[in-house]
């Protein structure tokens, strides 16, 4: 297995963006599968790493990357040190760091005559899912999607009118990160970026709009996204298929830290519907 992490991709006038890719130097036509995390969340996140290598084994080439704006830096990947960027993220410019992975990931692994650049998937988890069906539905580089543990609104995330009317009035709302214990700034811009641009940013009309085989994977036990979020994606386009994980939380029984070298048999049994769904 060839592993190269921490890959930065510098970009004009943006925030840098570090890669980790997996793949095979011995098997041929690896599909590119690219994974985007959630909120509060970073590629190296608990076992996201194992589940990188997992499905690489199973013959894929797997992207994993940090938004540009999730908080982290080129030198601390995995805690918060920039939390004025994390303050400053927004959905279009998740959206925007996707389009730059996947241009990259092509350009990247053309030379590779082992990596099929034109056979790309997207794995979201969680607000990354909601990324991931946005993307999906509007560029034709892609040709699967697997949701896991996926949102299926960002409008209803931002509270009633009154707390909205508060945001704008200070400018900023915190959110407290229960492992590292920062108060997490969001500023009112992400709110007034999405309002510009709701029509884009429909889950809904997206998921409809959507060609491509979709796979919904909700843990029966998540308490983060409720499991009504993945009925209602699988409801909106019926070709769709939804596999649910009896017994699976939010994050599929992992945690951060991992430091077990293996599986939960929940993360386990998403990856095995996952590499059957490639196949």
């Amino acid at each position: 297995m060839h592993i190269d992490k921490n890959i930065v991709l510098e970009r004009n006038g943006k925030k840098p963006i570090l890669i980790d890719a997996f793949y095979s130097e011995e098997k041929i036509n690896q599909p590119l599968i690219i994974f985007c995390h959630g909120y509060k969340g970073f590629k190296n996140w608990g076992a996201w790493d194992l589940m990188a290598e997992t499905i690489a084994e199973g013959g894929f080439c797997v992207i994993k990357f940090n938004f540009s704006h999730n908080g982290g830096t080129m030198e601390n990947p995995i805690d918060f040190p920039d939390l004025e960027a994390f303050g400053n993220n927004n959905y279009t410019k998740e959206l925007d760091d996707l389009d730059a992975i996947i241009t990259w990931s092509q350009n990247h692994f053309k030379n590779i005559l082992n990596i099929n650049t034109n056979d790309i998937c997207l794995i979201g988890h969680s607000r990354g899912g909601g990324i991931t069906i946005l993307k999906a539905s509007e560029d034709i580089r892609i040709t699967k999607l697997i949701t896991l543990a996926s949102v299926s609104d960002f409008g209803t995330r931002f509270g009633s009118d009154e707390e909205l009317k508060n945001w704008k009035k200070e400018g900023v709302k915190s959110v407290l990160n229960g492992r590292t214990k920062q108060e997490m700034p969001h500023y009112y811009q992400f709110f007034e970026d999405f309002k510009v641009n709701e029509n884009r940013l429909d889950i809904k009309s997206a998921e409809e709009r959507l060609k491509i085989p979709h796979l919904i994977i909700h843990g029966s036990n998540d308490t983060s996204v409720n499991l009504s979020e993945a009925r209602a994606l699988h409801q909106w386009n019926p070709k769709s298929e939804l596999k649910i994980i009896e017994g699976a939380d939010h994050v599929f029984n992992t945690r951060h830290p991992w430091e077990e070298n293996e599986l939960t048999s929940e993360l386990n049994k998403t990856i095995s519907e996952i590499i059957s769904f490639l196949n």
